[in-house]
């Protein structure tokens, strides 16, 4: 059995988590030899991030370590910079009932794809995330959908594990708020938020290193998807509520012609969402197994995770998704019958 290590006094910081179990956090790890960690399917920043920051400190404290996340099993190359991949393995090689398996970023098992079996059969379940969905999923959950990311969430768990912060993790935690935050610039950005970059930063992180390789790359294919993707962007002034609605797709066979991995097209509801005239802008990306992944952003007016859990899907208020199958016409037909302004009527 791992020794426990040695905790740190929490401090005043306890405040900010009303409610949260950390002490049965640290129970679960403590008594764990072994320990797999699981983040949602095609991770971004804040999912693999959280889970490789999590999982170097965990190893550095004596624990076997598995960490993978449900196919399609590919690394985004935007997160291919991220240290401690060598901890990740493919997801058929997690055992089938762990013995504590720790989920970031995923609301319930639905988000962990074929991983979500072995949340199911695992002893305990220790969830870090930071979405409001998901509740009665997991023996222990630290979960807080006012935080930024839930690189803010692990940050405290390493601290609580009294773990140090090397670059390395560091490196992790600060992509993940990075990207979650939209480089600072989202509304769910706190004095907090900055208070953890400027420790990250302390701690050896290079912000301009983690920023072009997020945002500032993409090889040429992609600024022709992109274009393309432009060209065929829609306005519609009077949907959602009056406030305005920008959308556009992206087919499978547009970013095959070029070249371009479905993991690669993030960046591309950023550009739609600066349309003045639009407070919500709307991504529709076929995936590889032919349904449409609808990404969505408000400027803070309307509520469209709500919008998205009523179509089966989930996120935050200003930033959420749903996955459909059919005409991206019809898709956006029932996204636009659920999108309300504050204080409008929900349709009969």
């Amino acid at each position: 059995m791992t020794v426990p290590v040695a905790r740190r006094d929490p401090g005043p910081r306890d405040d900010r988590w009303p409610g949260l179990d950390w002490a049965g956090a640290l129970e679960l790890v403590d008594a764990a030899d072994e320990i797999c960690l699981a983040c949602h399917i095609v991770p971004d920043g804040d999912a693999l991030g959280s889970m490789l920051a999590l999982a170097q400190v965990l190893r550095g404290q004596g624990k076997r370590v598995l960490a993978s996340f449900g196919e399609p099993y590919t690394v985004p190359a935007s997160l291919r910079f991220l240290p401690g991949q060598e901890l990740l393995v493919e997801p058929g090689l997690l055992p089938a009932a762990p013995e504590l398996m720790i989920t970031l970023d995923a609301a319930g098992p639905d988000r962990l794809g074929s991983l979500a079996a072995n949340a199911g059969r695992a002893r305990a379940l220790l969830v870090v995330d930071h979405h409001a969905s998901g509740g009665g999923f997991g023996t222990v959950r630290l979960v807080d959908p006012a935080a930024a990311a839930t690189a803010v969430l692990v940050d405290e768990l390493i601290r609580r594990l009294g773990a140090p912060l090397t670059g390395d993790v560091a490196q992790c935690l600060y992509a993940g708020l990075a990207s979650d935050t939209g480089s600072f610039k989202y509304p769910c950005t706190t004095s907090q938020d900055h208070d953890l970059a400027g420790r990250l930063l302390k701690a050896g992180v290079r912000p301009d290193t983690v920023s072009r390789e997020l945002w500032d790359r993409a090889p040429f294919g992609y600024l022709q998807v992109l274009a393309g993707a432009l060209a065929r962007a829609r306005l519609e002034r009077d949907a959602a509520g009056g406030l305005g609605l920008v959308w556009t797709t992206i087919g499978r066979a547009d970013r095959d012609a070029r070249g371009v991995p479905y993991d690669q097209l993030e960046g591309v509801i950023d550009q739609l969402r600066r349309t003045d005239e639009a407070e919500v802008s709307v991504v529709c990306k076929q995936t590889d197994e032919n349904d449409w992944y609808v990404s969505i952003r408000s400027k803070g007016h309307i509520d469209v995770g709500s919008a998205c859990v009523e179509l089966g899907g989930g996120g935050h208020s200003t930033a959420a998704a749903f996955t459909a199958s059919g005409d991206p016409s019809d898709i956006i037909d029932r996204l636009r019958a659920v999108l309300r302004a504050p204080g409008s009527e929900r349709p009969e």
